[in-house]
C-alpha cells in the first residue's frame, strides 16, 4: 500500500442541462505537496499558449486549500472561453474544494498538505452559444469536481468493481463495437 495521500486520482462526469454544452469532466489528481503531485503541481506553474492554468480561488485573496490548480483539456482560442474557465469553472472549482473540507471528504488537518489538479473540459461550442446557462456550466463542473474528489480519496471504483463490471460496462461513446 502507498504512503497515505502519496497519489489519488478520480474522475466524474455531470450532464448538462438540455440543449446546454456544459457537460463537466473533471479529471482529479490530490496528493502531498512534496510528493509527486505536488511536483506536477508546481510544474504547472509554467504556461503554455492556449492552456493557462490558474488556481481554484473563490474571489480575489480567497485561494482555496489544499491549493488546486485548474488546467484546461483543450485549447482556449479566445476570450469567451478563458472567461468561462476563469469565471463559473473557476468559482464552481474552488467552491468544492472548500465544500469538500467542510463535509470532511478532505481533512482539514491536511489542507495545507495536499495539492489538487483538476484538468477541465469546456465544451468549444459554449462561449458561442447564445443561449448559455452559466448557472448550469457551474452546477455541472461543481457537482463533477465534488465527486470527483471523493472518488480519488476513496479509490473508486475499485479493481473488484473493474474486474465484476468488466464486460457489462461499455464507455459512452463506444460505437466500435
Amino acid at each position: 500500500m502507498s504512503k497515505p495521500y502519496t497519489f489519488h486520482a478520480g474522475e466524474a462526469t455531470v450532464f448538462a442541462a438540455d440543449g446546454q454544452f456544459t457537460d463537466a469532466m473533471p479529471e482529479i489528481l490530490i496528493g502531498r505537496t512534496d510528493g509527486p503531485v505536488g511536483q506536477a503541481f508546481a510544474n504547472l506553474m509554467a504556461q503554455s499558449k492556449g492552456h493557462t492554468a490558474m488556481f481554484a480561488i473563490r474571489a480575489c485573496n480567497q485561494l482555496v486549500r489544499p491549493a488546486t490548480m485548474l488546467v484546461p483539456k483543450v485549447t482556449h482560442q479566445d476570450s469567451a472561453n478563458i472567461d468561462l474557465f476563469g469565471g463559473a469553472v473557476q468559482s464552481a472549482t474552488a467552491d468544492a474544494v472548500v465544500d469538500c473540507l467542510i463535509d470532511g471528504t478532505i481533512p482539514k488537518e491536511m489542507a495545507n498538505e495536499l495539492c489538487i489538479i483538476s484538468l477541465v473540459w469546456i465544451d468549444p461550442r459554449c462561449a458561442k452559444d447564445a443561449n448559455l446557462d452559466k448557472k448550469d456550466m457551474y452546477r455541472t463542473n461543481y457537482e463533477a469536481t465534488k465527486l470527483a474528489i471523493k472518488r480519488a480519496l476513496a479509490d473508486e471504483p475499485s479493481v473488484d468493481e473493474l474486474i465484476a463490471k468488466r464486460h457489462e460496462i461499455r464507455h459512452d461513446m463506444d460505437d466500435w463495437s
